[in-house]
Order: structure tokens, then C-alpha cells, then sequence
């Protein structure tokens, strides 16, 4: 192995930031990254080495190759997270617009949301994956936040809390408790594993997201992340009295005034709940 690409799987593993599939992908592209980096001549390279001609070269090339804003923006991430493990912030320019990284569009008026009924639900023959999946369509969790959810931890009665290990941000997040399918399906949740978690005592987590991918696929389930869309639809729906324009909604330009406040407030409960830092990225679950 090269001595980067050693450096930085070091690196990784000193550094476990957010869950598991962050830490996983963040690995994998800076092993990419480094590879990339031998290919154009930068040899020799350590972690510390990383300099402003470095990050100009891989733009230019990802530029070269037709890789889309969003992949560009996930890659400058990594190297963003790479420059501060080091303490070599300042290599990299803050904003993306500085290398003409255009913004992402997130706009979509098609919706994504997956309804999973009680029907689709008992043809799950693992409980653990099934009581996974009504945690997934009752909070809008993610995959692993769910399949690691503790509820004798996460139930605070009103809300539940996500630890930070098990959400893609790294960032602890709370999620409102409002209705009584949701408090039943809480209280299932405790009857299944008591003070343990989604995961099975004699399973790993990898084990267990194998367990799920192969209990679902049986199921013939597909694009489960669409019941986070479902949830923020749902949610969207709750607060503002109208469907988003996603599911048939009126438009952001059609909306009155008092209406467009009501609408951006919404979208930055639902972000929030949905464990985004960007209302923007609201549109990709509701249309705008």
C-alpha cells in the first residue's frame, strides 16, 4: 500500500466521525483521492503534504471527467475533513464557489415517497427488521439510525433522541413525538429488545444490515428510503394544512404571502427533524 493511502486509512481509523456508512464512504474516497493523486504525479505524499496545488489538480480533473456538483461537493468534504485532521485548514478555500463548484440542485417536483402498509409490513419474517422498518416509517429515521436505535434510550417520552454514532452527520438529533401510532409503535419497540437495540446481542451491525437487506429484498421491499420522504410529506402536511408540491401541492410562486412563512417554516422543522442543516435540501422530499 501506498504511504497516503496508509496515512489516511490511519487517519479514518483515529477518527471515527458520524455513523458508520459516513465513516465507511469517507474512507473509501479518500483512498480514491489518493489514488487520483499518485496518477497525476504526486508522489511521495504524506497527510501533512496536502497543499493548495493538490486540491486545484483533483477539481480540474473531476471537472475533466463530467463528475456531477454533488459528487464534487461530497469529495471536498472529504478533503475538507482530511485538512483538518492535520490542522492544515486553511490549504483549502472555505466556499466552493472559489473552484466553480456550482450549487447543487435539489428541486424535484416528482415524489419519492414509499408507502410500506401493515399488509407489506407482516411479510417481513425477521421482528427485527420489521420493527426497524416502523421506526423508518414512523420517524423518517435513516436505515442504520434505526437499525441502531436504542429505544431505552432514544424514548424521552415527547421526542426521541439519536445519538450522534448512529445518525450520517455525526450530529445528535431530536425528532418529535406527536401521534399515537407513533407512541405504539415505541412502546413495541420496547417490548422487542428491552433495554437493547435493533441489533440482535449475538449480531454485528454489519451482520444486521445484511439481515435487513436480505429480509427485505425476500419481501420484495425496494427504495426504503422513501419512507423518509413519506414521513416529511406527512410532516409537511401537518404543519402547513396543504399538500407540498411533491405530492400534488401548490407551487412556492402560487402561495400567498402569509403562506410562503408558514411554508419555510415548515421546511425548516422538517430539515431539522430529518437531520439536515440546510432547508434547501427540504425540496428533494417536497418539491418547491
Amino acid at each position: 500500500m501506498r504511504d497516503l493511502n496508509y496515512q489516511l486509512k490511519q487517519l479514518c481509523k483515529r477518527n471515527r466521525d458520524g455513523s458508520y456508512s459516513t465513516q465507511a464512504n469517507r474512507a473509501r474516497i479518500l483512498n480514491q483521492i489518493a489514488n487520483q493523486l499518485q496518477e497525476m504525479g504526486y508522489r511521495r505524499m504524506t497527510t501533512r503534504s496536502l497543499k493548495p496545488k493538490h486540491v486545484d489538480a483533483l477539481v480540474k480533473r473531476w471537472f475533466s471527467e463530467g463528475m456531477a456538483a454533488g459528487t464534487i461537493k461530497n469529495r471536498m468534504n472529504c478533503l475538507r475533513w482530511w485538512a483538518a485532521k492535520v490542522d492544515r485548514r486553511n490549504v483549502i478555500a472555505r466556499s466552493n464557489e472559489f473552484y466553480g463548484i456550482p450549487d447543487r440542485q435539489f428541486v424535484s417536483q416528482h415524489s419519492k415517497a414509499v408507502v410500506v402498509g401493515n399488509d407489506a409490513l407482516s411479510s417481513v419474517k425477521d421482528e427485527h427488521v420489521r420493527m426497524t422498518l416502523e421506526l423508518q416509517r414512523a420517524f423518517g429515521l435513516r436505515r442504520e439510525e434505526a437499525i441502531k436505535f436504542i429505544p431505552a434510550y432514544a424514548d424521552q417520552g415527547d421526542h426521541v433522541r439519536l445519538k450522534a454514532t448512529w445518525t450520517k452527520g455525526g450530529k445528535m438529533r431530536i425528532v418529535p413525538v406527536l401521534t399515537q401510532e407513533q407512541r405504539a409503535v415505541l412502546n413495541r419497540a420496547h417490548r422487542l429488545v428491552g433495554s437493547g437495540s435493533l441489533i440482535p446481542p449475538q449480531k454485528t451491525y454489519i451482520q444486521q444490515l445484511r439481515t435487513y437487506e436480505r429480509h427485505t429484498t425476500q419481501a420484495g421491499l425496494s427504495k426504503l428510503h422513501g419512507l423518509r420522504h413519506a414521513y416529511a410529506q406527512s410532516r409537511y402536511q401537518a404543519l402547513t394544512g396543504w399538500a407540498c408540491p411533491a405530492a400534488g401541492g401548490p407551487v412556492a410562486n402560487s402561495l400567498s404571502t402569509e403562506q410562503r412563512q408558514q411554508d419555510h417554516q415548515a421546511r425548516l422543522t422538517i430539515s431539522r427533524e430529518l437531520g439536515h442543516a440546510r432547508e434547501q435540501i427540504s425540496a428533494v422530499y417536497l418539491g418547491r
